[in-house]
């Protein structure tokens, strides 16, 4: 029914910042969980950052002190605001809402970090 849209990857230094964002319908969104996670060729799905229905934030460890985790009600939108970014980092960031016992996924955005 509901499929979260990711933007804002791309191709990006190490060392340099991105901002991708997740946007979706604003009555799910406002209430839903957003978890952000990403994948790497290879390498199982992992788990990013979450932002609560009420703003309280969770952290990967090897993303801590980088990343910052938000999101705008108003406007329907999170962000994942990348800063210091390493090569390890790359991988497509997939968007997650959850509401109602179930989790809607958007079909990622592409980040890449070149060394």
């Amino acid at each position: 029914q509901v499929q979260p849209v990711e933007s804002g990857g791309g191709l990006v230094q190490a060392g340099g910042s991105l901002r991708p964002s997740c946007v979706a319908s604003g009555i799910i969104f406002s209430i839903a969980t957003l978890g952000w996670y990403r994948q790497a060729p290879g390498k199982q799905r992992e788990l990013v950052a979450v932002i609560s229905s009420g703003g309280s934030t969770n952290y990967a460890n090897y993303v801590k002190g980088r990343f910052t985790n938000s999101r705008d009600n108003a406007k329907n939108t999170a962000y994942l605001e990348m800063t210091s970014v390493k090569p390890e980092d790359s991988a497509v960031y997939y968007c997650s809402l959850g509401v109602a016992f179930r989790n809607y996924w958007g079909q990622g955005t592409q980040v890449t970090v070149s060394s």
